[in-house]
């Protein structure tokens, strides 16, 4: 009698923890050519609003042991270890309308957001 070995299946390749679009890479480019310089942004999440959790940025002079580094379009933020789970995939992106600018995240592990668009579930 003899074992059969069924091949051991490939691991599938992790996407990247979190990606900068364009626009994203050129706003933090000038953040941190102004105001920021010698600052990393550090992005997680905090419990907040009425889905549960929302985004939280920072900036912060030097990285915790414990941050996820991120370089992207040759730069460089941080992602909160304790965050890392959530954003897996994650793109972030800066729009600027016309009453509003900031930082938008395309996040394919949000399962739904709140109706004013503060928080977000997974």
């Amino acid at each position: 009698m003899s074992a059969t070995l069924t091949p051991a299946r490939p691991k599938r390749a992790l996407p990247p923890l979190m990606t900068l679009t364009e626009a994203a890479s050129d706003r933090l480019r000038s953040l941190y050519a102004k105001g920021q310089e010698g600052m990393t942004l550090r992005i997680g999440v905090k419990t907040k609003g009425c889905s549960g959790m929302s985004y939280d940025m920072s900036w912060v002079e030097t990285p915790a042991p414990t941050d996820e580094v991120v370089t992207d379009q040759g730069l460089t933020v941080l992602v909160d270890r304790k965050a890392s789970l959530f954003l897996i995939g994650t793109v972030m992106d800066y729009e600027a309308k016309n009453l509003t600018s900031g930082f938008t995240f395309t996040n394919p592990n949000e399962k739904g957001r709140c109706g004013c668009g503060e928080s977000f579930h997974v």
